[in-house]
């Protein structure tokens, strides 16, 4: 995989795209015979052998009790229907996450407790789980006549992505030590933020080069993305975290275990199709063949549903759950 200098290979897109966010057309290219949704996955805090206990019995319970209780809990994943049925709420293809956790109007929708006492987090907005993806890229790959050739796209904004020349870096690494005189080499190191505005910039450097962080983007309306050569094959890997050159190499020189940014989108030589990881979407949509979604929507492994073209994925899209 390699960065791509001249953005015009993503232009396609762009052609087939709504200039206004009314459907899904605003991301989702038109004019393909088929859509099909990828549900991000949730997860459930929960006990394994009981309902986690409601607030008025957490009040109730002895200290020692709840500890006991704290350290049983466990974080397994959820599907949409899975919540769903939690909450006696409607899984259907433009269900909205906020409707199926019943939110209350200003309420917090990232983190709901069902009635039987389990606490449900809402999916990761805009990325895919590697092993989700995975699963995802093995159906696109047998849904082209090109799986050695294609291309990946990632949105500019995310965090430590590119560099740039400024006072301080995007983010900062917090190590711990027991060394008495540590906490005194970070107050040394914390410029004074009134002075540092005095200070020439200077480069601050991100996880991709200064070449490709200074070059040219693909534009699609309010998105503007950095663009690498991909083989849709590649994706099919459950590693291939560790094969693309946005892989976050200076978090692993902290200590951090390997990660990289899920494509936002991913299309092949061929535009067979095209898969939409929108930033703002805790869903992804690919659009291609009626046999690919099918194939996607019929693997028990995903949570995918087809949608019809022109549909609308907004927050309040969802007419079944009031």
């Amino acid at each position: 995989m390699e960065w791509i200098a001249d953005p015009g290979v993503g232009a396609w897109l762009r052609d087939r795209l709504e200039p206004e966010h009314s459907t899904m057309h605003g991301v989702v290219p038109h004019g393909f015979p088929a859509y099909a949704r990828v549900f991000h996955p949730a997860s459930a805090r929960s006990l394994p052998d009981r309902p986690v206990p409601t607030s008025e019995e957490w009040e109730r319970m002895p200290e020692a009790e709840r500890a006991r209780l704290i350290e049983q809990v466990v974080d397994v994943p959820a599907t949409w229907a899975e919540t769903a049925a939690a909450f006696g709420t409607t899984m259907h293809p433009l269900a909205q996450w906020q409707r199926i956790v019943r939110t209350p109007v200003d309420g917090d929708w990232r983190t709901r407790i069902a009635p039987d006492g389990r606490e449900f987090t809402a999916p990761m907005e805009g990325a895919l789980d590697p092993d989700v993806l995975s699963r995802i890229a093995a159906h696109l790959m047998a849904g082209t006549s090109t799986p050695d050739a294609g291309f990946a796209a990632v949105w500019e904004g995310f965090g430590g992505l590119l560099g740039f020349v400024g006072h301080s870096p995007s983010r900062v690494f917090v190590t711990f030590s027991d060394d008495p005189n540590h906490q005194a080499m970070l107050d040394r190191s914390t410029h004074d933020p009134f002075n540092n505005v005095f200070r020439k910039p200077t480069w601050q450097e991100g996880i991709l080069s200064r070449e490709i962080s200074e070059g040219p983007r693909l534009s699609l309306l309010d998105r503007d993305y950095v663009v690498f050569s991909a083989p849709p094959r590649a994706f099919a890997d459950p590693d291939w975290v560790l094969q693309v050159p946005w892989r976050d190499l200076p978090a692993e020189e902290h200590g951090f275990a390997p990660q990289a940014q899920s494509p936002n989108l991913l299309w092949p030589e061929d535009r067979a199709w095209v898969m939409v990881s929108e930033i703002d979407f805790d869903s992804t949509i690919v659009a291609g063949s009626d046999e690919l979604v099918q194939a996607l929507c019929a693997d028990e492994r995903l949570e995918a549903m087809p949608i019809p073209e022109g549909a609308m994925l907004t927050w309040d899209a969802d007419r079944v759950n009031t």
